[in-house]
């Protein structure tokens, strides 16, 4: 799992959290509010549903997401599963070059 981490997140993306907060069963309650940006990405695209992934596009930027999603390493990357790790790594490479 992404590290958890202090982050100020836009008034958009904390409702967008709220709204998916059953994504995000490992993380305390309290907390959820605060994940990093990594972990959000993460638990979209293992977890939520196209138009989740969607949704977190317009919020972030298509950039933003491939980004995070690109520079995952070790550990971190091993927790997406093969089959997500490789539909994003192909979309990625297509839509976010």
């Amino acid at each position: 799992m992404a590290k958890m981490q202090e982050t100020m997140h836009s008034p958009e993306l904390k409702q967008f959290i709220r709204d998916h907060s059953n994504l995000f069963w490992s993380v305390p309650e309290n907390k959820k509010e605060d994940i990093s940006e990594a972990l959000l990405v993460e638990y979209i695209l293992n977890y939520g549903t196209l138009a989740d992934f969607r949704e977190l596009v317009r919020l972030m930027g298509n950039k933003r997401v491939a980004g995070l999603f690109q520079n995952v390493e070790g550990r971190q990357k091993m927790n997406y599963f093969p089959e997500i790790y490789n539909f994003f790594s192909l979309y990625f490479a297509h839509y976010a070059s």
